[in-house]
């Protein structure tokens, strides 16, 4: 199976320990400044899709979605993830990227 490239960006993110994922360790990661950006799975939760975009709303993080929370962990490595944060400028900005070109592709 053909990997994405913001997937495989992830992966490398995640090897490096700058992503951390999960609803608790989202919010607090947002709350503490660390978190560069949000990934939101469309499939998530209403409540945990309300709760994410709230924090990072007010906190003024960027928030991206991700097709269903299975892509979403297949590219940190994990069964299925609804929630992760980007803790690197430099992986955020440039998966901010690649996300912007998948929407628009």
């Amino acid at each position: 199976m053909n990997e994405p490239q913001w997937a495989r960006l992830l992966g490398l993110a995640t090897r490096a320990r700058k992503i951390i994922s999960g609803e608790e360790l989202t919010v607090k990661e947002i709350q503490k400044g660390r978190a560069e950006l949000v990934l939101l799975s469309a499939d998530a939760s209403p409540n945990t899709k309300k709760k994410i975009q709230d924090k990072a709303s007010f906190y003024q993080v960027p928030l991206k979605w991700i097709d269903n929370r299975y892509v979403l962990g297949q590219a940190i490595g994990k069964e299925a993830r609804v929630v992760a944060a980007v803790l690197d400028a430099g992986f955020a900005k440039k998966l901010s990227a690649l996300l912007d070109d998948t929407m628009r592709g």
